[in-house]
């Protein structure tokens, strides 16, 4: 597919094309790491945490968006876009000014959390760059995604918002933390490529739910899901209360049942593993999530200890 050479300026970098492809509404689907990393800050920076969120989800996370789609000109599909418009060479030059302006906004909050920020950015653009292009090896592209949508992001949140970017962070229950918010976006992952399989395939790009096939990668979130609640159940039982793991149970109650009927559906046709059942599953997963770990931390910090100092 040709990419347009259009005169492009600061003017009409961002028109309506451009600002569809930043696919803003899909970052609500990595809101749940967020409000899991801050549910867990034993006290929150509220200032820096507004801010930072403002940087990943309004800008980090489009930034990647409309360069993963500049990078791989889908025609089809894609993850909360379901007629996209063609690719131009805008998308490219508005990934740059979306990355900057997030570590800009970023560095508001300190220059180590920028930093922080600037790997995520990195490995954002290796994940997609033709010259590195992470996503065509199944395996250490899924491990990218799921660390740093994972348990990175739960790093950068709770440091942010506990205003604690040093060494001695890395306890073991903030790492127990980080461990589940891995297993948790690397479960998921693999569901929302189940109905790109054709179209990855194509331009060499064989993702690691093209490697279990349809059936295997629902077999593998059920896994991937009932590890990660197995070590929540431990981490909630060790270090908080296990009313925290059923409040967490019951807000994904809607998710196992949506998960287990959209699995027998596809059980007898394989083609309900598509785009709109996907979306639906990814809209009723990160809605649950949310609610549980603002609930939970609600819980945790009532009445919550907010500081204002470096406001």
């Amino acid at each position: 597919m040709s990419v347009s050479k259009e005169h492009i300026s600061i003017y009409n970098l961002f028109d309506r094309d451009t600002v569809l492809h930043l696919r803003i509404p899909f970052s609500f689907f990595l809101l749940p790491v967020f409000c899991f990393g801050i549910s867990q800050a034993t006290s929150i920076y509220l200032y820096d945490t507004i801010v930072f969120f403002i940087a990943l989800h309004l800008f980090i996370y489009p930034g990647s968006n409309i360069y993963n789609s500049y990078m791989d000109k889908d025609t089809g599909s894609i993850g909360g876009l379901k007629n996209p418009p063609p690719v131009t060479r805008k998308l490219y030059y508005a990934s740059i000014v979306m990355d900057v302006a997030g570590l800009v906004v970023c560095a508001a909050t300190g220059w180590r959390n920028m930093l922080l920020l600037a790997v995520y950015v990195a490995f954002s653009k290796a994940y997609s760059w033709r010259g590195i292009r992470l996503k065509k090896y199944p395996y250490i592209s899924w491990a990218v995604i799921a660390f740093f949508q994972g348990g990175y992001t739960f790093m950068l949140a709770n440091m942010v918002a506990e205003h604690n970017v040093h060494l001695s962070w890395f306890g073991t229950k903030n790492i127990i933390c980080m461990v589940v918010a891995t297993l948790l976006i690397g479960g998921s992952y693999p569901l929302t490529q189940i109905y790109q399989h054709k179209e990855d395939s194509s331009r060499g790009d064989y993702t690691i739910s093209y490697r279990l096939g349809i059936m295997g990668t629902f077999i593998f979130t059920l896994i991937m899901f009932v590890v990660s609640a197995g070590i929540l159940l431990y981490y909630f039982s060790a270090y908080s209360s296990v009313l925290h793991f059923f409040i967490f149970s019951g807000c994904l109650a809607p998710v196992m049942v949506y998960y287990l009927c959209w699995f027998y559906s596809t059980m007898k046709d394989r083609q309900n593993a598509d785009y709109a059942h996907v979306m639906t599953m990814n809209k009723i997963s990160a809605a649950c999530m949310v609610v549980c770990f603002t609930i939970i931390l609600v819980m945790n910090h009532m009445p919550v200890v907010c500081r204002f100092d470096n406001f």
